[in-house]
């Protein structure tokens, strides 16, 4: 601990005390920011796990319908006809607000399945494979929100870690430090006034 530069007088005594009260109630405030942030990121990453165990079972049933597919008809005949498949999908980008951050949700509105491949030079499979990615698309989405959200909570959790480390370990130390060395230089004063006017 260091003590902070200040001359010893009443005034600059007052000034540190009303610092140290406003320092411990910030930190008191960013020990709560950073309990709520902790909870909300343990919170998403429960969501992500679950989030991604979807997308993976959705990719491999999407997957193992385009194998179909691509058996029945040939993989260059499924691509031509894919080509003329019209896609329609609407992405929505929007925010949550939590302690000061921006949370980004990401949403995907799939057009209502349909039958777009043709009875000749295509199978069904390539129908099913084409609804199957299509259902994995809302699942993609709110996995890549997730994702950045979690980034974002991370990275504001650090932040408030370091300003609560600062708080206590440093600021908030050299403070009392300084309020007992004026204190008592204070104190020291009076006395030798009082010895001086004693002594007179």
């Amino acid at each position: 601990m260091t003590q902070l530069k200040v001359t010893p007088t009443k005034s600059n005594l007052l000034k540190l005390r009303k610092q140290l009260a406003f320092a411990l109630e910030g930190f008191e405030l960013l020990e709560q920011k950073r309990q709520i942030l902790t909870l909300e990121l343990v919170a998403r990453l429960e969501r992500l796990r679950e989030a991604e165990r979807k997308a993976n079972e959705a990719l491999g049933r999407a997957h193992d319908s385009l194998r179909e597919a691509t058996l029945d008809s040939g993989s260059e005949a499924l691509d031509r006809v894919a080509l003329g498949v019209p896609v329609s999908h609407e992405i929505a980008l929007s925010e949550e607000r939590l302690m000061g951050l921006r949370l980004p949700k990401v949403r995907v509105q799939i057009a209502p399945p349909r039958v777009s491949f043709g009875f000749t030079g295509s199978s069904p499979n390539a129908d099913l494979a084409q609804r199957r990615f299509a259902e994995l698309l809302p699942l993609l989405a709110e996995l890549a929100g997730l994702q950045n959200a979690i980034l974002r909570l991370a990275k504001e959790l650090r932040k408030t870690q370091r300003r609560c480390n600062a708080l206590t370990k440093i600021f908030i130390p050299d403070c009392r430090e300084s309020i007992h060395y004026i204190t008592g230089a204070l104190e020291e004063r009076e006395r030798e006034s009082f010895m001086d006017r004693k002594l007179r």
